[in-house]
């Protein structure tokens, strides 16, 4: 870490499940070691004067921590009182605390965060709009009275459709998403540190980073996708009731190894973006990081995600109301034939609640993504001591050697 905004390479920071070497400045120390910042069970110099006449009096003893005019303790269960430059305190933090501090920083940071996404999530909707309505194939029409071979046939054929129909949108999406998540995580390392951040600043800081995230991408979706096709291959070989058990189970079993891979490696876009990482050391780095913490990881992604999906539920199915009226489609003809040939009324005012929801919630989920990263430097590394060197604090202006 330096004392700009940026972070550098942790070299031989205590990662590997280990807790940082050095207390913290909100943390009780031993006696006689020199200390930064005094906590909330040491008085700050010159307000007692050294304890000379214990019955009273010029020089008395103080009075006991928690009784009368003495310091009182931190209420059971509560954190010490820790210093807060920018959106959050600088301590391990909470779950409240890092949703909380991703909040804070887009509120604070809207017209660079909330700016640059709006214009990339309308660049992206337009092609979509564009894609939906002139390249991708119409919807198959699926009897539902079909039976045997023809069910199968119709089934393959609607399935077919859909992922050609799905693949270049994810495609779109993604990249709109991978923009958005390395403005939002510059965003957040200068909010950390409370110092403000332009547009430009932020695009000058993320531009060389941004192949790199591309590059990372790919790589975690070719494993993936590598898994879920060596889970269900064999099964689908087959082509029989016993190779059908056999890639459900294998699908299963590709899923669980995917959902561990996927927490595991949850920060290597901030390590790649704040770190300079190369992909293959940012995934390494992510999983040093979650190592030891994969379940509260899982816990915190897994209440972003579902806060994502409930709000973006409440926000597209109004919109999608809406345009089928517009349209003058049939919600029974919608449901029954899998969706008709949409207008340009359905597509647009849809379009304008996409936009919406790409425009406040993916910026949303990369600072929380940022912030679980900043959470566990400060538990692995005693990150919060860095950063308050960085943000200027007094009793940090010196670097802080670790043993």
């Amino acid at each position: 870490m330096n004392d700009s905004p940026g972070w550098a390479t942790p070299g031989s920071a205590p990662s590997d499940g280990q807790e940082a070497a050095i207390p913290r400045p909100s943390e009780p120390q031993d006696a006689g070691a020199p200390t930064g910042q005094w906590s909330s069970e040491q008085p700050p110099p010159g307000q007692w004067s050294p304890p000379s006449n214990p019955a009273g009096g010029p020089g008395a003893r103080p009075p006991a921590p928690g009784w009368g005019g003495g310091p009182q303790r931190p209420a059971w269960g509560t954190k010490p009182a820790a210093a807060k430059p920018g959106v959050i305190p600088l301590r391990p933090l909470g779950v409240g605390e890092i949703l909380d501090g991703s909040v804070s920083a887009l509120r604070a940071h809207w017209r660079t965060a909330l700016g640059f996404s709006l214009a990339v999530s309308v660049v992206i909707q337009v092609a979509t709009i564009l894609m939906q309505r002139y390249l991708l194939p119409e919807p198959t029409n699926v009897d539902p009275n079909a039976t045997g071979t023809e069910a199968l046939r119709q089934a393959s054929e609607s399935a077919r459709t859909t992922l050609l129909s799905l693949a270049p949108v994810s495609l779109l999406a993604m990249f709109a998403t991978l923009f958005t998540a390395s403005i939002v995580t510059v965003v957040i390392s200068r909010s950390v540190l409370g110092r403000p951040v332009t547009l430009s600043d932020a695009w000058a800081e993320a531009r060389p980073r941004i192949l790199p995230l591309v590059g990372l991408t790919l790589l975690v979706t070719v494993i993936t996708s590598t898994i879920m096709t060596v889970g269900i291959g064999p099964g689908l070989l087959m082509g029989s009731e016993a190779g059908a058990a056999l890639a459900f189970l294998g699908f299963a079993a590709a899923c669980v190894v995917i959902l561990w891979l996927q927490v595991s490696f949850a920060l290597a876009a901030p390590a790649l973006m704040l770190e300079r990482q190369s992909v293959v050391s940012a995934l390494r780095r992510s999983a040093k990081l979650v190592r030891g913490a994969w379940w509260r990881t899982f816990g915190i992604l897994a209440l972003t995600y579902v806060l994502v999906f409930l709000l973006s539920f409440l926000v597209s199915i109004p919109f999608g109301l809406i345009g089928m009226l517009a349209d003058g489609i049939d919600v029974s003809e919608f449901l029954e034939s899998g969706g008709p040939s949409f207008g340009w009324p359905f597509l647009i005012i849809t379009g304008i609640g996409e936009v919406i929801v790409s425009t406040l919630l993916y910026p949303f989920a990369a600072g929380v993504m940022a912030l679980l990263y900043v959470d566990q430097r400060i538990r692995r590394e005693a990150l919060d001591l860095d950063l308050a060197r960085a943000a200027g604090l007094p009793g940090h202006d010196t670097d802080t050697s670790r043993s």
